[in-house]
């Protein structure tokens, strides 16, 4: 399910994208998933087809990373510890790798509706 983002109303003002942006620095870390060793992409849910469809396109390198970085998480979870800090995700290395083959995924999903429900009107 996709929730509405302000994402792109925030992008067209730079006056508000400065303002936001050390807010969402923080709010990053002060969620705690970097401290875990993951990233943003790891924590979507993989409820839906067209996420499930996503990790299946990851390339094997990515896809074992993902899993590595998961069941490290977890384990993290069962001591109840963090991560050395030297271990910690990076802003830097914090970058999206699942959401653009979603964004894929839904525009081909989209534009296979549209066209499976395309009327053609007869001319004159």
């Amino acid at each position: 399910m996709s929730y509405p983002s302000l994402a792109p109303f925030v992008m067209k003002r730079p006056w508000l994208r400065n303002m936001l942006t050390p807010l969402a620095g923080w709010y990053s870390n002060a969620s705690g998933y970097r401290q875990l060793g993951l990233r943003a992409d790891d924590l979507i849910s993989e409820e839906s087809e067209a996420v499930l469809k996503a990790l299946e396109r990851l390339p094997p390198q990515e896809a074992y990373d993902r899993v590595y970085r998961m069941r490290r998480a977890i384990q993290c979870s069962v001591t109840h510890k963090l991560l050395p800090k030297d271990q910690w995700t990076k802003p830097e290395e914090d970058v999206p790798y699942l959401r653009p083959l979603l964004e894929q995924i839904r525009a081909a999903e989209a534009e296979k509706e549209a066209l499976d429900t395309l009327t053609v009107v007869k001319g004159h």
